[in-house]
């Protein structure tokens, strides 16, 4: 991206493009790694949907279609997945796809 200041001089820089799509967050309610996983996100200003995935069998599969497996936390946006993870992962998978909130 080019950006001219007409009172200074000319600037130039690249736009970093970010993710800001919307999150999907498949968990167990009693799961303390989902519970983290929330408190993480929501504390940091992230929007997530919330998928609690014993009471949504549908939802349940979809996860597994997803990540090949049956572990939560699971999380999903756009086509990037991060599957039972702690909060290092999650931090780490959020840094590396840039998604931001």
């Amino acid at each position: 991206m080019l950006r001219i200041d007409f009172n200074g001089p000319v600037r130039v820089g690249c736009a970093i493009d970010t993710v800001s799509a919307p999150l999907k967050l498949y968990v167990k309610t009693w799961c303390p790694w989902c519970i983290t996983a929330r408190q993480y996100l929501a504390k940091r200003g992230f929007r997530f949907e919330e998928i609690d995935v014993e009471a949504d069998r549908a939802a349940y599969a979809e996860m597994i279609r997803l990540s090949g497996q049956s572990y939560t936390p699971t999380l999903s946006v756009d086509d990037k997945l991060l599957a039972d993870f702690g909060p290092d992962e999650l931090q780490n998978f959020l840094k590396k796809h840039q998604i931001e909130p």
